[in-house]
């Protein structure tokens, strides 16, 4: 099939049907997906992989380990990475056979392909969801999980109509160190939960550039996506996560695994705060736009708070819940676990790997993909946990505090703050939501 820049929804969905593609909740769970023990081929996971940079080649590995799953293609907008992407899936499967696809619509349009991994840049982590589900395929995607709170909505609720197994890149979920923090706050070991302290680091900033040549072999209006168009400037693609346009900064970044945690640990993965206060910080002569330092304090109906700071360096992010007898943090670095009062840590050994281990996150998502159901951070608990992040830089970028309803999922009385919950997408894209 002959892709161009200006390929319609229409034409992509009729070229879906024509070749089979699943446009509807599939009624039969691919025979290649349900294999016990050492598989048969046949019996294996297929996967396609869309996008890859630094995070895809930290975390793909972590993926082919496993030898019920197998890659097939793989997809990205340059040239230089695309081929890196084949050729680590190659000599994987000691052989040539990895298709790569500059458009990702190649590698979705394929039906021996049961589920993707989406490690692109965030501005495509909603679409590309979205477009996969309707594709029939199973999903595992990076965080964050969106660029707006009405695109994580949109994402969760077409997870749920198209039955997609669905597992977010909030991998600390599955690691030793954090199920054990949960643990000790559902407990009751530190007393009655009201604090929770979620520490990243201070926001960087981006000098200014000028618009370039595009380079050859980057598909740069793919790049940008459903995004505004910009002119190409080498250090607003380097350094995208700190415009808005494009990212979000380390409040979402980095924030979403934390709150998250919190949301899991307060058993609030259906709900959120109700009031959100902040104040922020910007570097007036940066070529960036997101703060450089932030202080953000999210509390729900009943009083519990979570407090997202943006300061200090990037190795001494943590997570701490503060309770009515105690705490207990995690910091993320070292994956060391502290606790006041110190014995709490008898409770348990933490032996488990750090959260760049992602194995464990990955084999609970293959398999729910097998047994059809929720893996352990779902869409609607990924929706929640960055909404939060979201709600907290909006009113940081208002400059104001706001109230939330969770359950309508609107500010109140804040017409201006609505109108953020949603981004306008660029066509041809813009028919995804």
């Amino acid at each position: 099939m002959e892709m161009t820049p200006n390929l319609s929804r229409r034409s992509f969905l009729k070229h879906s049907a024509a070749t089979g593609m699943a446009l509807t909740a599939p009624l039969v769970v691919p025979a290649s997906v349900l294999g016990l023990g050492a598989p048969a081929p046949s019996e294996r996971i297929t996967m396609g992989v869309i996008g890859y940079g630094g995070r895809c080649a930290a975390i793909l590995p972590h993926f082919l380990m496993f030898d019920d799953l197998r890659c097939l293609a793989v997809s990205d907008c340059r040239s230089n990475r695309l081929a890196a992407a084949k050729k680590v899936v190659d000599t994987h499967n000691a052989n040539e056979d990895c298709a790569a696809y500059p458009d990702f619509r190649d590698l979705l349009a394929r039906s021996d392909i049961d589920a993707v991994l989406i490690a692109t840049g965030d501005r495509w982590h909603t679409p590309l969801s979205i477009l996969a589900a309707r594709s029939g395929k199973d999903v595992y995607c990076e965080k964050p999980v969106s660029l707006a709170i009405g695109e994580s909505r949109a994402m969760a609720d077409t997870m749920a109509r198209y039955g997609t197994v669905y597992q977010a890149g909030h991998q600390r979920r599955s690691v030793g160190s954090y199920a054990f923090q949960v643990e000790a706050a559902r407990s009751g070991m530190i007393g009655k939960v009201h604090t929770i302290i979620c520490q990243v680091w201070e926001g960087p900033t981006v000098a200014l550039d000028t618009p370039r040549a595009v380079p050859e072999g980057f598909d740069y209006d793919m790049w940008l996506g459903p995004t505004p168009w910009h002119p190409y400037v080498p250090a607003y693609v380097s350094g995208w996560n700190y415009f808005w346009d494009v990212g979000a900064g380390p409040i979402i970044g980095m924030g979403c695994h934390y709150t998250d945690i919190a949301q899991w640990g307060l058993q609030r993965d259906d709900t959120g705060p109700v009031l959100y206060e902040g104040t922020a910080t910007w570097k007036p002569d940066a070529f960036s736009e997101t703060p450089v330092l932030a202080d953000c304090t999210c509390t729900y109906a009943d009083g519990v708070k979570i407090i997202i700071r943006s300061s200090g360096l990037f190795q001494d992010r943590y997570i701490r819940f503060v309770g009515s007898d105690g705490w207990i943090q995690v910091d993320d670095q070292t994956n060391k676990v502290t606790a006041e009062p110190a014995s709490i840590l008898q409770a348990r050994n933490i032996a488990a790997p750090s959260w760049a281990q992602t194995g464990d996150h990955v084999r609970n998502w293959l398999d729910c993909i097998k047994s059809r159901k929720q893996p352990i951070c779902h869409p609607e608990s990924a929706h929640r946990a960055t909404t939060i992040c979201h709600a907290a830089n909006i009113g940081l970028r208002l400059g104001r505090s706001l109230k939330w309803d969770p359950q309508a999922e609107r500010f109140l009385d804040d017409p201006q703050a609505n109108a953020m919950l949603h981004r306008a997408a660029r066509a041809p894209w813009s028919v995804i939501f």
